[in-house]
């Protein structure tokens, strides 16, 4: 065996957070050249380490070391991302469903959807794309029960409570509000995801002349689940 999952918590909630960093930079401290990579998640991490260097009883003994007085971080560490968003129902098919399930206008959708600061809480299904929360309940919606087969990059979309953008063209089941021109990841320039677990995003409307002025692609979502 090579990798453990540590888990911190049952419940997702963005308060997690302080402590899931504390944890994977406690651990990735512990471990030092024998860790081979660590992914912080919503409620648990998972260590992946060599197992030539660390026996698994020695895995656990330097997990349960390295976590006891454990204490969380500060939260305001994490880089704060504004992200500017064309809501408009071409790019954002779902808008109209989304606002009418909520009993709201799309304009106080987008509105609330604007209004919060979102916890990145992991990274996965595609580079750079970041599972973020929590939607507020009133604005919670389910999966698409047909996914579609193409999802525009930079689209922003909503599943249950989360809240995400697609960084690049991809299949999927998110009901999908607006699109974003901000590359999520562009390895040849950075070599890194924009987002990183702990980081926060906070979305702001943007008119279409200011989407097409930054460069942004305003072609329709023209297949529909």
């Amino acid at each position: 065996m090579d990798a453990l999952m540590v888990r911190l918590f049952n419940t997702i909630d963005e308060t997690n957070m302080a402590w899931v960093i504390a944890a994977d930079q406690t651990l990735r401290k512990a471990f030092g050249a024998a860790l081979i990579d660590l992914v912080p998640s919503y409620t648990t991490l998972l260590v992946h380490y060599d197992c030539q260097q660390v026996t698994h009883t020695n895995a656990l003994q330097l997990i349960h070391k390295a976590l006891s007085g454990l204490t969380p971080v500060d939260t305001q560490a994490g880089e704060l991302h504004d992200i500017p968003v064309w809501y408009d129902e071409s790019v954002g098919p779902e808008l109209p469903m989304v606002a009418k399930r909520a009993g709201i206008s799309v304009d106080e959708l987008i509105k609330q959807h604007c209004n919060h600061d979102y916890c990145v809480f992991a990274l996965g299904f595609a580079p750079g794309y970041g599972f973020m929360g929590l939607v507020d309940e009133a604005l919670a919606t389910p999966r698409l029960k047909t996914p579609r087969r193409k999802v525009a990059a930079g689209s922003v979309g909503i599943a249950d409570r989360q809240t995400a953008i697609y960084p690049l063209l991809s299949p999927g089941g998110w009901n999908i509000l607006g699109r974003t021109n901000v590359p999520l990841f562009e390895y040849a320039k950075r070599g890194d995801p924009l987002f990183r677990p702990g980081d926060k995003v906070r979305f702001r409307a943007i008119s279409r002349a200011e989407f097409e002025a930054d460069g942004g692609d305003t072609t329709p979502m023209e297949e529909r689940p």
